[in-house]
């Protein structure tokens, strides 16, 4: 299951289980889309994919043990290891690329 995660990891925003401007990589790195779409160019700075809405997981017990209560979201932060100027060397190099075809 998603860990999802607590913050984007370019500006720190914090990210809490249902919002709905977190967005996703294959990997899972997480991110603000605003900082999606302004700085990073729907190119994940860790992996070269691009980003996906990350899915809400239900607050209501639906199902036995399928909540964000009993499967909580994580509380460890993540941030990015990359400079500023190496995000936009990738995001330039790859930007202009599908994400099908990356």
């Amino acid at each position: 299951m998603l860990e999802l995660r607590p913050n984007c990891e370019y500006c720190d925003k914090d990210l809490p289980p249902a919002a709905t401007d977190a967005r996703i990589c294959t990997y899972e790195c997480t991110f603000c889309a605003d900082c999606v779409e302004t700085h990073l160019h729907n190119v994940c700075p860790n992996c070269g994919g691009g980003f996906t809405p990350r899915p809400i997981r239900p607050t209501t017990e639906w199902r036995p043990g399928l909540s964000v209560a009993q499967c909580p979201a994580s509380t460890a932060r993540v941030h990015l290891s990359f400079t500023a100027q190496e995000i936009a060397e990738l995001s330039a190099r790859v930007r202009d690329i599908p994400p099908e075809r990356r």
